[in-house]
């Protein structure tokens, strides 16, 4: 029996009317845009190699057990794959706001859990595709796999043959009890056997050891910084949804000058953006940070089994509050370059799996609960996906340019998802509408960060040479 793992129905369970758990891509192509019907057929072709896109969830009463997953007896293609046209002229305007308007709605839970849109009309003969799928079937490296697997890397890729498909039988309700109960006893031991390999496997030395626990005190040092309360509040059912985007060598370029990974100067650049937008707002006050929610992929190497979580996250205090570009760089470098040589995320890879000893009852409730409740611990999450490095094509048109979605929740009123293709960068931010009438001044102000530290960069090497 398929059962949802812990992580899996956290992001279930999290889902309420004002927060949906999907996350998404806005995929631009060059024209001209293919026929609904061939489009159709091409994901169905394709479906094989996704088999959680023909199965839906199924809950026990009051949460007993945690979901499973069972083939979809009346599953539908057309229902998942639909077309809509761009209004009129069809400019970045009008995608973004149609973008905007489809990621908001949640997703059918009583049918599998993604959606297809076709999306024509846009100006310069070019057409997208925007895809949703419930989080609590992917992560994000999951995502990147499964948009891999759906679109080609040739342009003049076969459409593989349709192969038919026929629903397995649901398990009958004594099976699933049965299933349920064996799973709550086993699970929750089977887990806590992976705790010490998943330790080992990272602490192999007492040094190791000894640092992690320096870089736990100093992670839980952290959170004492005072942060900016402003940006946290109510969610409700609105959103706005835009983005921004960057050249991937000139990031590579500024990361090599200073001793920073891309990841360092993308945050660098996100926090250059809240700096600006709270110095607009007239919050920006010295000593305040933005505390920002990173999420780390703990998949093993070679793992390409896409359709579970396998991620966790860790804190990093974006400095809004400093005024030189280059000391934000290497304030946020020193965190997470400390993250990651003292295995932070070991500890909350742990936390996780320990998880897995609530009762799944218990497990609904706190995760709906804390996704509801008001909080002022966090202020963003920032997650970053690297994408293909090589040409993607749908129906022998060229993907030119990708966006992502990340949802928001738990009083977090602003998102940023970072996702790579070919030589460029693209951050999605999504965000409350109440909190998004000014979200234009982010936008610019992590394209003034990006461009500060280049400038910064050659300044430096001008100097250098002189």
């Amino acid at each position: 029996m398929d059962r949802m793992s812990t992580a899996d129905a956290g992001f279930f369970f999290a889902e309420h009317k004002n927060v949906p758990m999907h996350v998404g891509m806005l995929s631009v192509f060059e024209g001209p845009a293919p026929s609904y019907e061939d489009f159709v057929e091409l994901i169905a072709a394709k479906l094989p190699r996704a088999p959680r896109y023909r199965q839906v969830v199924r809950t026990a009463p009051l949460h007993v057990f945690r979901p499973i997953w069972v083939d979809d007896a009346q599953f539908d293609i057309s229902y998942h794959v639909q077309n809509v046209a761009v209004p009129a002229p069809g400019g970045t305007e009008e995608l973004r706001k149609l973008a905007a308007k489809l990621f908001v709605h949640r997703l059918d839970q009583a049918r599998p859990l993604w959606e297809y849109w076709l999306i024509d009309g846009l100006e310069g003969d070019r057409w997208a595709v925007l895809s949703k799928t419930h989080h609590c079937m992917v992560d994000g490296k999951g995502a990147t796999d499964l948009m891999s697997d759906i679109f080609d890397r040739e342009p003049d890729a076969e459409l593989p043959a349709l192969v038919p498909w026929k629903p397995k039988p649901a398990p009958s309700a004594v099976s699933q009890a049965a299933n349920g109960l064996w799973s709550t006893v086993t699970e929750p031991v089977g887990g806590l056997v992976t705790v010490p390999a998943t330790v080992a496997k990272q602490l192999r030395t007492p040094r190791d050891m000894l640092g992690f626990t320096v870089g736990m005190a100093h992670s839980t040092q952290r959170l004492t910084s005072t942060p900016v309360t402003s940006l946290n509040g109510p969610i409700g059912p609105h959103r706005r949804w835009t983005w921004a985007s960057a050249g991937l060598g000139e990031v590579k370029e500024i990361g090599r000058a200073t001793g920073s990974t891309v990841n360092d100067v993308m945050l660098a650049a996100i926090t250059n953006g809240f700096r600006d937008l709270l110095q607009s707002r007239g919050e920006l006050k010295n000593g305040v940070v933005v505390r920002a929610l990173v999420p780390v992929s703990v998949r093993a190497e070679g793992d390409d089994d896409g359709k579970t979580n396998q991620v966790t996250g860790v804190l990093v205090n974006l400095p809004v509050s400093e005024p030189d570009p280059r000391q934000r760089l290497a304030d946020v470098h020193g965190q997470m370059d400390e993250i990651k040589r003292t295995h932070q995320a070991v500890g909350a890879d742990v936390m996780g799996k320990m998880m897995g000893f609530a009762p799944p009852t218990l497990l609904a409730l706190g995760t709906k609960a804390s996704f509801q409740a008001p909080q002022y611990m966090l202020q963003t999450v920032a997650t970053n996906v690297p994408g293909p490095r090589v040409p993607l094509y749908v129906l022998g048109r060229r993907m030119l340019e990708a966006y992502p979605y990340a949802g928001i929740g738990n009083g977090i009123r602003i998102t940023i998802a970072i996702f790579s293709y070919l030589d460029r960068f693209s951050f999605g931010i999504t965000a409350e509408s109440r909190a998004a009438s000014d979200l234009d001044v982010l936008i610019d102000g992590i394209h003034a960060g990006i461009a500060e530290l280049r400038q910064s960069v050659a300044g430096a090497k001008s100097a250098h040479v002189s």
